[in-house]
């Protein structure tokens, strides 16, 4: 899947400011700034993504 035609959804942390990171989740986990789409993405192993989340959720990130 090509990340144009990836389905991008945004964080759900995300407030109505429009600083916000959008995530598209497939055989490999894409993360982006809304803002900056054109700068590109960050690439996550679903298993890489799970361990981020799992740190960001419990503080140690």
């Amino acid at each position: 899947m090509t990340c144009d035609k990836a389905a991008w959804h945004k964080s759900s942390y995300s407030g109505s400011s429009g600083s916000c990171v959008e995530v598209a989740e497939a055989e490999i986990v894409r993360v982006r700034d809304t803002q900056n789409k054109h700068l590109g993405h960050i690439e996550y192993t679903p298993g890489a993504w799970v361990a981020f989340l799992v740190g960001v959720c419990g503080g140690e990130l």
